[in-house]
């Protein structure tokens, strides 16, 4: 029995139009499907915090990692993304299998701000009654999950670091993210 997130997912996408996906953690740094454009954009109603235990992708069960999600409240800068329509089933299909591995996110369609006006996305939210949703905590927590955590992608130090580059390339500056980083123990 197919997941009515999914039927939801591909249903809020208009055959033969670009699809844009907003990213506001790996995707923005790989995205693993083509992308012809990237833009600035701010989502509302949501921001970014690593509250999504991960126990595949940067961590394992013995050792989980934490990985972004968006959830409730507040603003997030990130960027769209936008996928030719040609391509757009398929991205569609590769971020399902990519982000709902465990059903720990929520897909859904946004509407974010951009310097060329509002555009309509898709974007993954954390699900705050799944079992892998980790309550926000201060970074010190955050920073001492993260610092040994290895999973299938690689360590969970390496992807906050990627995600703080590329947030700095976009000029965009997360306290979140560089509180978390600053509070991350010596490597052993």
């Amino acid at each position: 029995m197919e997941d009515p997130r999914r039927r939801d997912l591909l249903d809020g996408y208009t055959q033969g139009d670009a699809l844009w996906v907003f990213g506001y953690g790996s995707l923005m740094w790989s995205p693993g499907f083509p992308v012809t454009e990237r833009v600035p954009a701010m989502l509302r109603g949501w921001h970014r915090r690593f509250c999504v235990v991960s126990q595949i992708y940067r961590g394992t069960p013995e050792k989980p990692g934490l990985v972004l999600g968006l959830d409730r409240g507040g603003a997030c800068r990130g960027l769209a993304m936008r996928v030719e329509p040609t391509h757009a089933r398929e991205a569609l299909d590769y971020l399902w299998d990519r982000e709902m591995i465990t059903r720990v996110y929520r897909p859904l369609w946004r509407v974010v701000e951009t310097d060329r006006g509002k555009l309509r996305v898709t974007t993954f939210v954390a699900d705050r009654e799944h079992e892998h949703y980790a309550p926000e905590r201060d970074p010190a927590w955050a920073a001492r999950t993260i610092a040994d955590a290895i999973g299938r992608n690689g360590s969970n130090r390496d992807y906050l670091k990627a995600t703080l580059a590329e947030l700095d390339q976009l000029g965009i500056h997360d306290r979140h993210l560089r509180a978390v980083l600053h509070a991350l123990p010596a490597q052993r």
